[in-house]
């Protein structure tokens, strides 16, 4: 799946810096939601990210497996879309992902509920300070990751110089075509 265009706008895997992508859902009811989530790898099969089982988006992956995912560049000078068919990751990758995660992102994942987050800022905060991370080196038994297998991947940037285009890959028969379009 690794096409050379997405392996050169991505940052590898080995940067701790993860890029930030909208993930885009429809749910049960035909609803579109989007939210940011972080891409925590990509590889041949596709690209990952990780979540909160109780989540929305996981029950409108679960109604609805068509997903797309947007990155955003800087001064909007890329974008890339990438549509396809989320389902949940191996458990051995989404074991290495919460080890690969900053402490930060694992306290996350252990405290990142809705009663969490009802209470008031000041209960938020000392129940953060006092949460012994220590004792919690795997993952909650929440944390649930997913693979996205791109079926259309549409590469735009832009181009002072000239109109900006949109390179689209699309997997058809199990090969990938290429067209371009405008921008």
């Amino acid at each position: 799946m690794t096409l050379p265009l997405l392996t050169e706008w991505l940052p590898p895997n080995s940067d701790p810096d993860r890029p930030q992508v909208i993930l885009s859902t429809v749910s049960a009811d035909g609803g579109a939601d989007a939210r940011t989530v972080l891409l925590t790898e990509f590889d041949d099969d596709g690209l990952y990210f990780h979540t909160d089982s109780r989540s929305r988006k996981v029950r409108d992956i679960a109604a609805n497996p068509a997903v797309a995912m947007t990155f955003l560049w800087p001064n909007f000078t890329r974008q890339l879309v990438v549509q396809g068919v989320a389902s949940i990751a191996p458990a051995f990758e989404q074991l290495a992902a919460f080890e690969a995660r900053s402490p930060y992102l694992k306290q996350l994942a252990w405290l990142n509920s809705a009663e969490f987050a009802q209470l008031p800022l000041g209960e938020r905060v000392a129940q953060w300070a006092a949460f012994p991370m220590a004792e919690h080196p795997d993952p909650p038994s929440t944390w649930i990751g997913f693979i996205v297998r791109p079926t259309r991947l549409t590469f735009w940037e832009s181009n002072p110089d000239a109109a900006s285009r949109r390179e689209e890959h699309r997997l058809v028969d199990g090969a990938w075509s290429v067209s371009y379009l405008a921008g």
